[in-house]
């Protein structure tokens, strides 16, 4: 971990699996409603390369599913992902509190309780993606390959624009 770099529960799980990761820090504007577009634009970064960490409810059982900034997460796709048959977005009170983190620094790495999760297939393209480090203005530069296996997530086409 590099100097200055926060240290949250997802830094250490990564530590802990020996996972290589570039840390990321930006200003965060407590104006800011839409965390990952923030987080793109100050990195300058394509947003179909920043991915958001969304907690949903299929069909009563909380799982995490990781799209691009840049799309929107279909809930078909996610529930059929999972072996569900119905998505919706979890509440955010209780996100924060089954994942130990904060909407808008929800990271999916190192939850409070380990959830089923789906990272979208468009992060197969890149050599390196961008997630929430576990707070807000903080993100965490990892391999697609390296997010799956530390997180033990699937893959599957679940984002759309």
């Amino acid at each position: 971990m590099s100097a200055g770099s926060p240290s949250t529960p997802a830094t250490v799980a990564l530590h802990q699996a020996g996972v290589p990761f570039t840390p990321h820090l930006y200003e965060h504007h407590e104006t800011a409603t839409n965390f990952g577009e923030e987080a793109a634009a100050a990195l300058g970064l394509r947003e179909e390369q920043v991915f958001k960490t969304l907690v949903v409810s299929v069909d009563g059982t909380l799982a995490v599913a990781i799209v691009p900034v840049a799309n929107r997460l279909d809930l078909k796709a996610i529930a059929a992902a999972v072996g569900g048959k119905k998505a919706t977005l979890a509440d955010p009170a209780l996100a924060e509190k089954r994942t130990g983190y904060v909407v808008g620094g929800i990271s999916p790495v190192g939850q409070r309780t380990r959830l089923t999760t789906v990272l979208d297939a468009s992060a197969a393209q890149y050599p390196t993606i961008f997630v929430s480090g576990g707070r807000r203005g903080f993100d965490i530069e990892l391999a697609p390959a390296d997010l799956v296996r530390v997180t033990e997530a699937s893959t599957a086409p679940i984002a759309r624009t």
